[in-house]
């Protein structure tokens, strides 16, 4: 089964954007920039998204490492 956290960002500096984080139990992630309905890469995020998703994804390995030290100690 394939699990969905969703996180919503609003950027305090312009362009303000509006941003919907999926981060997935498989690993992958899908960025939608709410205001224009569309889906954004990593590389497009600057600034404090860019900080934002970093530290999401860094959280998300570290509980999958731990997740998985528990399931095979």
């Amino acid at each position: 089964m394939n699990n969905c956290e969703n996180y919503r960002f609003i950027e305090r500096y312009r362009p303000f954007r509006d941003l919907t984080f999926k981060f997935y139990s498989n690993g992958s992630l899908t960025i939608i920039d709410n205001t224009a309905e569309e889906v954004i890469t990593p590389r497009e995020l600057k600034g404090e998204s860019y900080d934002f998703y970093v530290k999401r994804r860094i959280a998300y390995i570290k509980q999958n490492l731990h997740d998985k030290l528990n399931k095979y100690a």
